[in-house]
């Protein structure tokens, strides 16, 4: 199922959600206008490897060969927690779907929290969702990039913010119609499909499967939940008039 849109008026335009969209789309066509040795360099250099991380900030045990990070600085070991986020893997699997779901649910979100503590909002839940996934798997060596972290707790914003509005969907099954459900319901269940996925691909997987396939589902679960947890701790912007839906 794919969301379309939602029936909650704004009041104004949701300039900080177009900004982290159009930062994201800039980063991968630089990225993708670079040739290839040099697109494995960026990504070396600014996704987020959990074994590096943890072994850059002292635990050693992550995994034996970035055993002390190389002596690499500090700040160089950190900065991968927020780069990674602006990061992606493909245009039409991975930048695409990430931006669509960040437009339809980040807009009445940072309406309802105002443009800068949305930012802040945005950035604190998308490095909880990396850290969550790191300690998930600690000794991974697979580079992690993507927005869906940060974006999975705009959506856990959303699901506190707004459990009644209803979402329209895009249902292709067998033939393709339209369908208008709760967001209560479309958040809740893409939540639990998030969670059953990661606890079976990790026993699939053997204590791997946190991001088989590509897909980091606990960076998904703990985004998500730190947009529950943390949404409330913005106070809510009064509004003045109606911009649009």
């Amino acid at each position: 199922m794919i969301p379309l849109k939602d029936d909650v008026p704004r009041y104004s335009p949701p300039i900080v959600n177009a900004l982290l969209i159009a930062t994201n789309v800039l980063v991968y066509l630089f990225q993708s206008s670079l040739p290839r040795s040099a697109q494995l360099e960026f990504v070396r250099t600014f996704a987020l490897v959990p074994a590096r991380l943890l072994a850059g900030v002292g635990w050693t045990a992550a995994h034996p060969s970035y055993a002390h990070g190389h002596g690499v600085p500090l700040e160089i070991v950190l900065l991968p927690i927020l780069t990674c986020l602006f990061l992606h893997a493909s245009f039409w699997f991975h930048l695409l779907p990430n931006m669509w779901f960040l437009w339809v649910f980040g807009r009445n979100v940072e309406e309802a929290l105002g443009r800068f503590p949305y930012l802040v909002f945005y950035l604190v839940c998308g490095v909880t969702s990396v850290l969550t996934q790191t300690f998930a798997d600690v000794s991974s060596t697979v580079p992690m990039v993507g927005a869906s972290g940060a974006i999975a707790g705009v959506m856990g914003g959303y699901f506190v913010l707004y459990p009644r509005a209803r979402v329209l969907m895009l249902v292709p099954f067998l033939f393709i119609f339209f369908l208008w459900l709760p967001a209560w319901a479309v958040l809740g269940y893409w939540f639990v499909l998030q969670t059953l996925s990661g606890v079976g691909s990790a026993l699939v997987t053997s204590g791997h499967g946190s991001s088989a396939g590509g897909v980091a589902f606990w960076a998904h679960v703990g985004g998500f939940l730190a947009g529950v947890l943390l949404v409330r701790l913005f106070p809510s912007r009064t509004r003045r008039y109606r911009y649009g839906y």
